[in-house]
């Protein structure tokens, strides 16, 4: 079974809709209480939303700095190779002169890459997709048998909660 196949359900029938993650949950581990095969389920997000929160302004600072902390990783790696291939009396000599290399080129990309950029994306920021409603949803052969034992669930009625 491939990993589309996991996600999907033959003739799904919806159980209900509901507001929040946590109410079609409380749904779901009802019906887990019950001894419902819960195989036959599925919770799925709809109503999606792209929401992005600005952080804050991008300045020549933050960039140069963003560009330094990077630069950090791709140096040591480089210190390790100058001190394994060339080697030398000074390993931390090798060290250093690679962070220093790979702080430079961190440095460098990032204000070549701020400088291209032309003014635009003045600003940082979080990305993320969220879905607004969520939908429980059941295979068609045990679905009157899930919706017999939703209806017994305090606060269920008909797909949502009150």
């Amino acid at each position: 079974m491939g990993l589309k196949d996991r996600f999907q359900l033959n003739y799904p029938q919806s159980l209900g809709e509901f507001g929040a993650y946590e109410d079609a949950q409380k749904a779901v581990d009802f019906l887990v209480e019950r001894k419902f095969p819960v195989e036959n389920l599925m919770i799925v997000g709809t109503n999606l939303k792209l929401v992005e929160r600005v952080i804050a302004p991008r300045t020549w600072p933050r960039v140069l700095g963003r560009g330094a902390l990077s630069g950090i990783g791709t140096g040591f790696l480089m210190g390790l190779m100058l001190l394994l291939f060339v080697g030398g009396d000074n390993p931390l000599l090798m060290l250093l002169l690679g962070l220093a290399i790979g702080v430079f080129t961190g440095v460098v990309t990032a204000g070549l890459g701020r400088s291209l950029a032309g003014g635009k994306r003045e600003f940082e920021s979080m990305r993320d997709t969220v879905a607004t409603n969520f939908e429980v949803l059941v295979e068609h052969k045990v679905a009157q048998q899930a919706r017999e034992l939703l209806a017994t669930m305090p606060g269920y009625r008909s797909g949502l909660f009150s």
